[in-house]
């Protein structure tokens, strides 16, 4: 690093923060966190603090190192500004020299969030999915819902999307993007008919409600990732215990053991499930039967992020 970039500090705006997270490579940078996590001692991340802030509202501080360069979260999570022109989520990324203490780079915090999401899921359907192209069915049409259909088309190949929202302007808004990506997308009016149809589906709503009860294909993928706290919900609690009997549940990291409100409201054993990175440490195979990949969130997906960031940061000067 040269003393110019050294004394550089940059406080990046979201366009700017993901430019320098291409799907696929983010997707790689998780992995490659995950493998490093086998005997590196140097990666460390804190379990994430969460405050309070009544109404629903928390702020969320989370740290991590990889030895070189640290990283803090800092975001807050508002759930009644949905619908609103503020997001839900805001805040920034400090990113940190270990070696010298010194400030290097701030990241918008909701970009990060979102595009770490995303790719995570897109690491998971890699590596699970048994149909990983698609069709892929969309439960969910804000930040999430456009983060992961970003993904999917770039590190998957997915042609043809589907796409169930609340809001009929926010699902047809994520159905003129997918299109100008060059997608073949369709509003969902029957979701038994679009749960035959895709072996793919991704559930990404406020998680305020039930919004997937059944998925009948015996090769289906599904990605929730909208549930993140005990009390959260997307998925029925028969469909969880459903694909559990039939197939496997894959929980993002050991954290989700006090955050799948999914699973917890379900019954299901956590602390028994396989995290991600026994997936990709011990190489499993493709499975053959249904997944369903439940993604809570942890500091190490931003941990990811941030190097590549930082990385692709420096190439620059």
């Amino acid at each position: 690093m040269s003393a110019a970039t050294q004394s550089r500090s940059d406080s990046l705006d979201a366009a700017s923060t993901a430019a320098l997270l291409p799907w696929t490579d983010l997707a790689d940078e998780i992995e490659t966190l995950l493998q490093q996590l086998q005997n590196n001692s140097t990666v460390s991340v804190p379990p994430r603090i969460v405050m309070s802030l009544g109404q629903g509202n928390s702020l969320f501080c989370m740290p991590a190192t990889d030895g070189q360069l640290a990283m803090t979260k800092l975001i807050s999570f508002t759930p009644g500004n949905a619908g609103t022109a503020r997001p839900t989520i805001q805040g920034d990324i400090v990113v940190f020299d270990v070696a010298t203490g010194q400030r290097q780079l701030i990241l918008d915090g909701p970009t990060v969030t979102a595009r770490r999401t995303a790719a995570v899921s897109l690491l998971a359907a890699r590596r699970l999915a048994a149909v990983p192209q698609g069709p892929l069915l969309i439960i969910g049409a804000g930040v999430q819902g456009s983060a992961h259909l970003q993904a999917f088309a770039a590190g998957l190949g997915t042609r043809e999307v589907w796409i169930h929202s609340r809001s009929a302007s926010s699902a047809q808004q994520l159905v003129a993007q997918a299109e100008a990506l060059g997608l073949q997308a369709r509003l969902v009016n029957d979701m038994a008919q679009a749960v035959r149809h895709c072996p793919l589906i991704v559930t990404c709503t406020p998680a305020q409600a039930v919004v997937l009860r059944e998925a009948p294909r015996a090769d289906v993928f599904v990605c929730a990732v909208g549930a993140f706290t005990p009390q959260m919900v997307e998925l029925a609690p028969e469909l969880c215990r459903e694909l559990q009997a039939r197939g496997q549940i894959v929980v993002d990291t050991e954290d989700a053991v006090h955050e799948a409100g999914d699973l917890l409201q379900a019954g299901i054993d956590v602390p028994a499930l396989p995290t991600l990175a026994t997936a990709v440490q011990q190489h499993w195979p493709r499975p053959a039967g249904p997944v369903l990949f439940k993604s809570c969130g942890w500091g190490g997906w931003d941990l990811a992020a941030t190097r590549l960031a930082l990385r692709k940061y420096l190439q620059q000067f």
